[in-house]
């Protein structure tokens, strides 16, 4: 594990690369975690297709200065370690397009049950952290990594209280393992929030998404940020919304601070 220390917002984080094992081999990850000695609620932060980087790195030392300890893990660990890609070029749209010939091949690789069992390896992570308190824990992915948080509320429903997706796709489609029939088995609040141009996302899908969270009885809400694109919380990249990211944050952090103590 390699550390350092630095200060945001006026709160000093502890900030290291750590190595997480799995049944499949060692992920590498990014944790962030307040530098006060005190306990605070684990988050596990899932990336977006381009992986672990200086960006999400940020993202969650801005949720770790509110008070908890964010893990973010490699995903794509089985293929090659952070980072995955280079992401020196992705405010260029062109460049950024070309990179899933990449990337793709590594998604399909991550099947719900590869993921879920790396879950696993992730919660027990935090869990013996020691500035992670001892109790449920919150969820927060992106792009892909929506699909992710929904099946971890979904796989580990007593360990999980709070589950976020944003500019997520294929969350309720004709698949037999689509994340929205997984909507039973979460007992977690959850919130998503999808861009309104956004195919991988539309309409119909954040319909059918509601109506199975609402039919399972979970505390939900699902909102469309309209003129926001796939994508848009990413300020590395040319489809960066600055006011729907601050939105974002509003809605993460709340739903963090109702849930997680």
């Amino acid at each position: 594990m390699n550390g350092g220390r630095g200060r945001l917002r006026g709160m000093t984080l502890h900030t290291s690369t750590v190595e997480i094992q799995t049944r499949d081999g060692a992920v590498d990850g990014f944790v962030a975690a307040p530098d006060d000695g005190a306990e605070h609620a684990g988050v596990l932060f899932y990336m977006d297709a381009f992986g672990v980087r200086p960006r999400l790195e940020e993202m969650a030392g801005r949720i770790a200065e509110q008070g908890y300890v964010v893990l973010v893990p490699n995903v794509f660990y089985r293929s090659r370690p952070a980072p995955v890609v280079d992401t020196s070029d992705l405010m260029d749209p062109q460049a950024r397009a070309g990179k899933f010939g990449v990337l793709r091949p590594m998604m399909a690789e991550l099947t719900p049950e590869r993921a879920m069992s790396d879950a696993d390896a992730y919660l027990e992570f935090l869990a013996a952290h020691p500035g992670a308190a001892q109790r449920p824990i919150g969820v927060t992915g992106y792009c892909m990594g929506g699909a992710l948080a929904l099946r971890t509320a979904a796989h580990r429903p007593e360990d999980v209280a709070a589950a976020a997706a944003f500019h997520p796709a294929r969350l309720a489609t004709d698949a037999e393992d689509s994340p929205h029939l997984l909507a039973r088995r979460i007992k977690a609040e959850v919130y998503v929030g999808s861009a309104d141009r956004d195919q991988g996302m539309p309409p119909e899908q954040q319909q059918r998404l509601d109506e199975a969270l609402t039919a399972a009885g979970v505390r939900h809400t699902c909102e469309q940020y309209d003129g926001a694109t796939h994508g848009f919380t990413m300020s590395d990249t040319a489809v960066y919304d600055e006011a729907a990211t601050e939105r974002h944050w509003d809605a993460l952090l709340g739903l963090f601070a109702r849930n997680l103590g």
